[in-house]
């Protein structure tokens, strides 16, 4: 595996691969992912490890990995927090590939990702090991497959941290047991318009589901993007977990597209000015920010689901949900951009992906 600062330059070169869903059942459901979190018996946890031990357990999991069909591939790429520059770990960010926690000065961090990034790999973050799979649309039995198998890949070469009680432990105590943080990616704008969202988003609450905007915790829900996952970790099996998630998710798409029907029916003119105006945006802004992109987007998505471009696709749109995220603009400019210079370049960048389309 490669481990140099054009790393993130290679990144760019592809597609992300769970916004490639050209499915339209995949429209609501944008992206499923599972994450598993695992430490190794004998040493200590990440936020209490000596430097030296850190980098130990960074070497003994990269070797791990470099036996598994994934990140042994001659494509995957490695990372290290230390040596990246300020916009290439933004740039993971926005790919969902890092945590923020991930690019603290702690010593012997690592990031691992495989040449479609559908897996990676993050080596002491809050645990020693961080486990990501993620797809595109509803595919949560699928990804808890991919994950599972390469988790049992990773335990041929390493001890993990179990208790035959509490099950694996964990950094923080409400990881302890499966390690798993299971969640799918919404887009409910029809629930959001329709003035149900906040009841929704307290009814998911109070099931013992988190739900957090599209940046993760302590995020806005911008563009009517939400991420649903599992709270509890402990006394359940992963299927379960899963079983319960998707249940769950399945009742929030059928509210959706009810929703959806309503304003179609009752409110019809509201509902094609909101994407008119969406569109407008986007298509003739001079100045534009993140905030109105994301939210002017969402218009735009559920204007692709009625059918009204067409010229335009879910994936299209999905592509510019993270090519107008700031790093990854600033990057395509290859020139230093404040925060006003990249609003001008945003909507100039959204102009030129949306001039031949009606």
């Amino acid at each position: 595996m490669s481990s140099d600062s054009s790393n993130a330059d290679i990144l760019l070169k592809n597609p992300v691969s769970f916004l490639d869903n050209s499915n339209p059942a995949g429209d609501i459901a944008i992206s499923s992912r599972i994450r598993l979190a695992r430490n190794i018996s004998g040493h200590a946890f990440p936020s209490t490890a000596s430097e030296e031990d850190s980098a130990k357990v960074c070497e003994e999991i990269s070797a791990a990995a470099g036996e598994t069909a994934v990140f042994a591939h001659r494509g995957a790429l490695s990372f290290t927090s230390s040596e990246m520059s300020k916009l290439d770990r933004k740039i993971l960010l926005e790919r969902r590939l890092a945590s923020k926690e991930f690019f603290t000065k702690i010593p012997g961090r690592r990031l691992l990702v495989c040449p479609q990034e559908a897996c990676s790999l993050m080596i002491n973050e809050e645990d020693q090991i961080r486990l990501q799979v993620i797809r595109p649309g509803m595919q949560l039995h699928q990804v808890w497959k991919e994950i599972d198998q390469l988790d049992d890949e990773l335990g041929k070469h390493l001890n993990f941290a179990f208790d035959n009680q509490l099950g694996y432990l964990t950094s923080c105590p409400t990881n302890v047991g499966t390690g798993m943080r299971a969640s799918v990616m919404l887009h409910l704008p029809a629930l959001v318009l329709s003035g149900q969202i906040d009841q929704t988003v307290n009814g998911i609450s109070k099931l013992n589901m988190a739900v957090r905007g599209i940046f993760g915790e302590g995020s806005e829900h911008l563009g009517a993007l939400f991420q649903i996952s599992n709270q509890s970790t402990l006394g359940e099996s992963e299927t379960h977990i899963i079983d319960q998630l998707e249940q769950l998710i399945k009742q929030l798409i059928n509210c959706e597209k009810h929703a959806r029907r309503e304003l179609m029916e009752k409110k019809q003119n509201f509902l094609l000015d909101h994407i008119g105006r969406a569109y407008g945006l986007l298509k003739y802004s001079y100045v534009l920010s993140e905030k109105e992109a994301l939210n002017a987007l969402s218009g735009l998505r559920l204007g692709v689901y009625l059918e009204l471009f067409k010229n335009l696709d879910i994936r299209k749109v999905n592509e510019l949900l993270i090519e107008l995220s700031p790093a990854h603009l600033r990057k395509k400019a290859g020139i230093e951009l404040n925060d006003r210079e990249c609003d001008e370049f945003r909507a100039s960048y959204c102009r030129e992906k949306l001039r031949q389309t009606s």
